[in-house]
């Protein structure tokens, strides 16, 4: 009991519990459940300070992480590149390296917030939080392949929405099958509304296409669509924007991790996890690091999907909508999953729509806006097909969430949708995976 006690007064004192100052978002707390604490005994035996510190540093950032097994791949990729050994190597070696840089991202801009107090800290996680996604799409803008980034984030979008939720809300209702698991509806409605919103932002030019082939409308040019999506991407970013004041200012309670019972182990490791291990300076150089080799892996993968695609005989839609956020997202899904195991629904309800949520109102817009700036003609037009996709997906996920407590046939139906959603993209191929011409031809494979 006295124990019990102690560690309810050390998160208080380290700002876990709600009430507390500084409050921890759903990101920052599924990250954390990935880490783990490393033995540093043998660096005080190291005579020279310098060397000292040195060490240090790297043991906290490359060891305290239950990644780091995966860190090779990252060295390995680089040199798959440079030595030929193939470009469906270099993939996947990529791929793998992106998991553990991903985490260290979070962990990075988790640590430069203690520093930076909790608006600007914030405002760190919401930007940094899918940087690997806006980096594959700005480099796969680089390179003209429009569908390549309209794939992948859709593929971000259904994944978080449809199997990471599917899959924390099924094992979370198998390991606590006779307990409830209550969660907030009011983060889950502020949520769904925003998905709303970009679906039917992205509904409205596909919308306009059909009606003008069809000759019900006249329209003013034939980029008709393509400025209705600009606008709507501006929009967007608008709406994001409140959302982040709504979210770090006037109703941030809405977004705090709820306290469930029998949790007071939990809140001392994690209130453990609460101080800050780097310095201001380190953490932004490994930091910029760590950003660095991101964007490295990033560009092997987009230049070499088609390769993949070739070798394995899948088409590069079903790759990037499905392969891509599958591994590019798995330590931050990992960690969803496994908050949802100790019945801490709030947060990977935090994790799962929050990142969807973030993908389709900021990610998105910002790509067809820095495609405009490029002189590419990308849109928010993502296909019939995509989009009515996306759509059931959102409509199926806000039912599912509306009651405010859960179960394993919940998580088990937004799986099998996820599943259904797969075999579909499986089956089609692209034409013009890579094409610029605003036209979509689709293949089945028979």
């Amino acid at each position: 009991m006295e124990s019990n006690t102690m560690a309810k007064e050390m998160a208080v004192r380290h700002h876990l519990l709600p009430g507390s100052p500084r409050r921890r978002t759903a990101h920052n707390l599924s990250s954390s459940s990935l880490r783990k604490s490393s033995d540093a005994s043998l660096l005080h035996k190291v005579p020279c300070a310098a060397l000292r510190s040195l060490l240090a540093n790297l043991n906290d950032v490359l060891l305290t992480t239950r990644l780091f097994l995966l860190f090779p791949a990252v060295l390995l990729a680089i040199a798959a590149t440079y030595l030929h050994f193939g470009q469906v190597w270099v993939f996947v070696l990529s791929l793998i390296g992106l998991v553990p840089l991903a985490e260290r991202l979070s962990f990075l801009t988790e640590q430069i917030a203690f520093y930076t107090g909790p608006t600007v800290g914030g405002l760190l996680n919401a930007t940094f939080g899918n940087v690997t996604e806006v980096i594959i799409a700005l480099l796969a803008l680089r390179e003209g392949k429009i569908e390549v980034v309209k794939c992948s984030l859709l593929g971000s979008i259904l994944s978080n929405l449809l199997l990471v939720l599917g899959t924390s809300l099924f094992l979370a209702g198998i390991a606590n099958l006779r307990a409830h698991q209550p969660y907030d509806t009011k983060q889950a409605h502020v949520n769904t509304a925003l998905l709303m919103l970009a679906v039917l932002c992205h509904s409205l030019p596909l919308m306009l296409r059909y009606a003008v082939t069809s000759g019900d409308h006249a329209i003013v040019s034939g980029d008709a669509a393509l400025h209705l999506s600009r606008a709507c991407s501006i929009l967007m970013l608008i709406a994001y924007l409140a959302y982040l004041f709504f979210q770090l200012n006037t109703h941030r309670q809405l977004f705090e991790p709820q306290q469930v019972e029998d949790d007071d182990d939990d809140d001392l490791v994690i209130a453990q996890d609460d101080e800050p291990v780097l310095g201001f300076s380190s953490a932004m150089i490994w930091l910029a690091l760590m950003t660095l080799l991101t964007a490295l892996l990033s560009g092997y993968v987009v230049s070499t999907i088609e390769a993949a695609s070739e070798s394995w005989e899948l088409s590069v839609s079903f790759i990037s909508i499905i392969l891509l956020p599958i591994v590019g997202n798995a330590a931050e899904h990992a960690g969803a999953v496994i908050f949802a195991l100790k019945n801490k629904m709030d947060i990977t309800l935090g994790v799962s729509l929050g990142s969807a949520t973030q993908i389709s109102m900021f990610v998105v817009p910002v790509s067809v806006i820095v495609a405009w700036t490029m002189g590419i003609p990308m849109d928010l037009d993502f296909n019939l097909l995509e989009t009515g996709s996306l759509f059931l997906a959102i409509l199926v996920t806000a039912f599912t969430l509306q009651e405010g407590e859960s179960h394993y046939l919940k998580g088990l139906i937004l799986v099998l949708c996820y599943a259904v959603i797969s075999v579909c993209f499986f089956v089609i191929r692209r034409r013009s995976a890579g094409g610029t011409d605003g036209v979509h031809h689709l293949d089945v494979i028979v």
